[in-house]
Parts: C-alpha cells; sequence; structure tokens
C-alpha cells in the first residue's frame, strides 16, 4: 500500500468514526427517551485483493455497520399512572397507527408496530395511545367466561358506555339464631307458639300485629338487593321462635324467617319459610311459607317475587349452603355471627381505566364493579436485532426478523416504565475513544499530504 492507499484507509476511517459518533449522538439525545434501544457501532476490516506472488499481509480500509441492541433491557422505574406499564423480558406491545379521522371518529392504519415504549394513556375516544402516537392492541375478553376472544389482536377501546345493572340472584346468608331468644314474651318452658303473639308462626304478619311480631321476634341482619333494572330494595330479617324441643312437644326447635314488605298496606312482614335445628343447633329441615319455596338442594329458601315497598325482584335465592344458618347457645339471646353477601349491582358509570399484573386491561365502574375488558398479547420474534427501527421507539418486522408470536413473552408490570438503556457515562466514554480515532486518521490524512509533498519537491 502506497501514500494514496494510506489516504484511502485513513478516509475510510473517518468516515466510520463519523457513524459511530452518529450513533452515539442519536443514543444520547434518546437517553430519557421511554423504550428506547440505543444502537452499538461495529467495525469491520475490507483487505484490498493482491497478486498470487505477494505473501506479504496487507492492511485496507474499514467500514462501520450500526448493531441493534434490541435484546438489552433498559432499567424499570415506578410511575404513578394506573395504564402505563413495561415489559421485564422478551417481547413488545402491538401496536399500530392512526391513518384518518372520518365523522369525528379515528380509523387506523393496516400496518402493525412493535414497541417497548409503555406510557399509554386513555384518549377522548377511549383508546390507549402512547406518548409517539402508536394505539395499544389488545384481545377483547367474554364479558361471561372471561377468555380472549379471536386470534388477531385489534385496537384497545375502552367507551364510556354505563355498566348495565345485574339482578341479586342469590344471598348467601350465613347467621347463629339463639337457643332462648331474647323477646319479652317468651319463657323457654313450653311450645313457643303458644307464648307469641297474633300473627307470628300463622303466615305473614297483618300491620296490625308489627309491634306484637316485633316482641316476639329477634332481628336476622339487611341487605341491600337490586332488581333486573338495578333499582335498590332494602331486605330486613327476622325470625320467630315458634317451637321448642322437649320431651313431650316436637322433636326440633322451629323457628320461622320473615322478611319486611317496606310498608305493605295489608302485611308488614312476610313469611319466607320455617327452618328447624336439632338437638346439637345443625339445620335438619325446611318448610315452605307463603312468599318462599325450599330450593332444589334442600339448604335456602328461593323467592319467586319479592315486593318490597312496591319494587320487585324476581327469583331471589336465600342460601344457607355449607350449614350457614346455626342454632347455638347464645347467652345474649339475640341472632349472632351474621353475615349476607348478594351478587347483585346497580349500573354504573365507568371511573377508571387500569393494568394489571396478568397484563389484562380493568375497567371500574362507579358501583364498584371491575371488568376484565381486553388482553394484553406481547410480540417475540425469531431475530429481534433485524427488526426495522421507526419513528417512536417503533419497530417493524422484517423477513429477517421472522413474523411475530403472540403466545409466549415476558412479564407486564403494571404501573411501571422501561426506561433507555443509552447510559449518557457509557456514551461519553465511546465519545472520548472515537474522537481520538478521528483525530488520529486526520493526522494520517495530514502526514499523507506532507509525504507527497516531499515526493513532489524532489524533482525541483
Amino acid at each position: 500500500m502506497g501514500i494514496y492507499g494510506a489516504i484511502n484507509s485513513a478516509v475510510s476511517g473517518l468516515a466510520a468514526q463519523a457513524t459511530a459518533l452518529e450513533n452515539i449522538s442519536g443514543n444520547v439525545a434518546n437517553s430519557q427517551t421511554t423504550g428506547f434501544k440505543r444502537l452499538d457501532t461495529t467495525f469491520s476490516d475490507l483487505v484490498s485483493g493482491g497478486g498470487a506472488t505477494q505473501a506479504a499481509q496487507v492492511s485496507g480500509t474499514t467500514f462501520a455497520t450500526s448493531r441493534a441492541t434490541n435484546t438489552v433491557q433498559g432499567d424499570i422505574t415506578s410511575v404513578d399512572v394506573d395504564t402505563y406499564m413495561a415489559i421485564n423480558g422478551e417481547g413488545y406491545f402491538v401496536v399500530t397507527q392512526a391513518s384518518d379521522v372520518v365523522d369525528g371518529s379515528t380509523t387506523f392504519a393496516d400496518e402493525t408496530y412493535y414497541t417497548r415504549a409503555g406510557d399509554f394513556e386513555r384518549d377522548k375516544e377511549g383508546y390507549l395511545i402512547n406518548a409517539s402516537g402508536y394505539y395499544l392492541q389488545g384481545f377483547p375478553l367474554d364479558p361471561d367466561t372471561g377468555n380472549a376472544i379471536g386470534d388477531n389482536p385489534t385496537v384497545v377501546r375502552i367507551e364510556n358506555q354505563p355498566l348495565a345493572a345485574s339482578a341479586t340472584t342469590t344471598v348467601e346468608y350465613q347467621a347463629n339464631l339463639p337457643r332462648i331468644p331474647d323477646t319479652t314474651d317468651y319463657d323457654g318452658t313450653t311450645d313457643a307458639s303458644a307464648l307469641l303473639d297474633a300473627g307470628v308462626g300463622t303466615g305473614d304478619v297483618a300491620v296490625a300485629d308489627e309491634q306484637d311480631f316485633l316482641d316476639s321476634s329477634v332481628s336476622g341482619g339487611s341487605i341491600t338487593i337490586y332488581n333486573e333494572n338495578g333499582t335498590a330494595m332494602n331486605v330486613e330479617v327476622r325470625y320467630a321462635k315458634t317451637a321448642n324441643y322437649n320431651s313431650t312437644g316436637p322433636v326440633y326447635d322451629e323457628w320461622t324467617m320473615y322478611i319486611g314488605s317496606g310498608g305493605d298496606a295489608t302485611n308488614a312482614w312476610y313469611d319466607v319459610g320455617d327452618v328447624t335445628f336439632d338437638t346439637t343447633g345443625e339445620l335438619n329441615g325446611m318448610t315452605a311459607g307463603s312468599i318462599g319455596a325450599v330450593n332444589g338442594t334442600g339448604d335456602g329458601f328461593t323467592i319467586a317475587s319479592l315486593d318490597i315497598g312496591g319494587t320487585t325482584a324476581a327469583n331471589v335465592e336465600f342460601s344457607f349452603s355449607n350449614g350457614s344458618l346455626t342454632q347455638y347457645s347464645d347467652p345474649d339471646g339475640a341472632t349472632s355471627s351474621v353475615s349476607l353477601d348478594q351478587d347483585g349491582y346497580p349500573a354504573g358509570e365507568l371511573t377508571g381505566v387500569a393494568v394489571d399484573e396478568s397484563g389484562r386491561v380493568i375497567a371500574s365502574y362507579s358501583n364498584s364493579q371491575q371488568r376484565a375488558v381486553y388482553e394484553i398479547p406481547l410480540a417475540t420474534f425469531e431475530a429481534e436485532q433485524n427488526l426495522r427501527r421507526v419513528d417512536g421507539a417503533g419497530f417493524a418486522a422484517t423477513t429477517s426478523s421472522g413474523e411475530a408470536d403472540l403466545t409466549g413473552g415476558g412479564q407486564i408490570l403494571a404501573k411501571k416504565l422501561e426506561l433507555s438503556n443509552a447510559d449518557i457515562a457509557d456514551e461519553f466514554s465511546k465519545l472520548i475513544v472515537t474522537q481520538q480515532a478521528y483525530s488520529a486518521n486526520s493526522r494520517i490524512v495530514t502526514s499523507a499530504d506532507e509525504m507527497l509533498d516531499s515526493a513532489l519537491n524532489m524533482v525541483r
């Protein structure tokens, strides 16, 4: 290699270091960009060909290529936004871009992109969009089964539609009735039905007999239930003991369950049915009342039509499953361990959207209900380093990267963000080396120029 070859090599070195400087400057500029993957620089040599008789080693020029660091994860930081998320491990969020706005509604491009930037927030139309303008895609979930619908993700959208009301179907009931109730006219020695006042133990309680009934019964708790259009109904429960166990009387203690009518003109309390207990205090029998029927499993009452204050609910079951209704001795003579839980709710307005640790989009409503509405897939690739970079810390699949696989990936972390994997200290260290290498190559050009001048001056 002569002087001109030296100049060519030095010039290629200048060009290669300029490429390295370009990558370094881009990394530094994006050191605070969410989900950014830095570009490193790889240098390769190009050796000029020689004759067949040339045995000596020869040097050559160099060129620089950019090397992706997609597999290098950035630091993960905590944030206070419910819809922000990060990926711990492999994978990319599946996203797309808006193409147009038609009649006030956004339409989307056919292209699919991938990103690690999880700074998604809900826009005015209900879409989850990140700071770079990418719209999150996911699998919609079946509201009944909770399973994903379809094989292709769609743009995630949580609209402001209210959640429809759900009628109460079951009231899970737990209580312990006292062995001897603390009422004004019960002495605990004879058949209780003979001691209770009119209207008790003989069907529904008339309005005129309500005070006598209250004096002869104990509270069984209360709960709010909902009918099919979400109207709230306050259910009050009371029990009156109507038979005692003794040597000559009935074999079992018996109680009658009542529900308040809520202001009916004729009856103050409805007779749901009778429950009996053995000497151990366990429930062992049930009999239908005026409004209640024994359910199919024999451990509760089903009320086909419950009217409280003019509001009606249909097919409400009061369940005593797993032995939840008992009669154990209680020194206070009152119902204890009372717990009522029902499965209905009124209509509710959307109050918030969040992402949970299982990678599901959760919608919260004003009626304290939550619904998982989308499942967020993670895309993995056979050769993710060959993804094509696009604007906004995004990537596009190529023939070299392979097609996206949506069945695997790492873990989604809620209320987290993955930061850029470019570290300023590392980049500045590279900058020093690059600057020195560039200066050294420029000195070679200068030295070669001086040598050429000397050669030209030989003929003067």
